[in-house]
């Protein structure tokens, strides 16, 4: 079983910055690659970005993070981020990491194996 706790959420004033962080239980973080989510009020979950099992491997992310949002992974603390910078409004939405099924980036959710219970983001104008 895998477990995958979220911590880094809050309350922040559009253009500001906020980093994401993910734990992961088990031995095998690293064979997998990851990614975050997010979903916000009446809508659907959507890929924000993701990253292949590797450390400093290849990445993905969503258009419109794109150039603001990086994420990157440490294997040897089986931890996945997701800094987030120059926030807006639309960006509000509960951000969860999940494990993907292999070890190539991941972009639909059904790619997906394990979730977090998600950290909410809320940016004010």
């Amino acid at each position: 079983q895998v477990h995958l706790v979220e911590s880094g959420g809050g309350l922040v004033q559009a253009g500001a910055s906020l980093r994401l962080s993910c734990a992961a239980s088990g031995r095998t973080f690293s064979n997998y690659a990851m990614g975050w989510f997010r979903q916000a009020p009446g809508k659907e979950r959507e890929f924000v970005a993701g990253i292949i099992a590797a450390s400093g491997g290849n990445t993905s992310y969503a258009d419109s993070v794109k150039g603001r949002f990086t994420i990157s992974r440490d294997n040897a603390k089986n931890t996945v981020y997701l800094q987030m910078n120059g926030l807006k409004p639309e960006d509000t939405a509960v951000y969860s990491c999940a494990r993907a099924r292999g070890w190539y980036l991941a972009d639909r959710i059904s790619q997906y194996d394990y979730w977090g219970q998600g950290t909410q983001v809320t940016v004010s104008s």
